[in-house]
């Protein structure tokens, strides 16, 4: 599988409902970094699964990423696109355009970076 492939089929795992599938995409020693509330300590797919997988499915009664552009570079894909979400204690729908920033080695995510619209994220966890 090529980058792309890879970091394409993270978002198809995840989307499919297949979380464990989306962590074995993951090298051991992933660094996860999010730009949303979520705090991931430390690294590996556990870690990930701990501190945001977890919390992102429990606050969030609906959601989606859906990416509309890849770019690669080498090692480097960036991802462009949607989240898409249903607020599980407001109801309130969010639209937030993101950017992830993957890095593969060896065939598995070694690093993640997300800058995402995090206003259009606060407008639905407010009551």
């Amino acid at each position: 599988m090529t980058t792309t492939d890879i970091v394409r089929s993270f978002y198809d795992k995840l989307g499919a409902g297949d979380a464990f599938g989306a962590l074995g995409l993951m090298a051991r020693d992933i660094e996860w970094i999010t730009m949303w509330h979520y705090k991931i300590d430390g690294r590996g797919p556990e870690a990930v699964a701990e501190g945001l997988f977890k919390p992102l499915t429990a606050e969030w009664s609906s959601f989606a990423l859906v990416p509309t552009e890849f770019i690669t570079e080498g090692d480097t894909v960036v991802s462009l696109g949607d989240f898409t979400g249903v607020h599980g204690a407001t109801g309130k729908s969010s639209e937030a355009r993101y950017a992830h920033v993957w890095t593969i080695k060896d065939g598995k995510i070694t690093r993640f970076r997300q800058y995402i619209d995090t206003l259009a994220i606060a407008r639905a966890r407010v009551a």
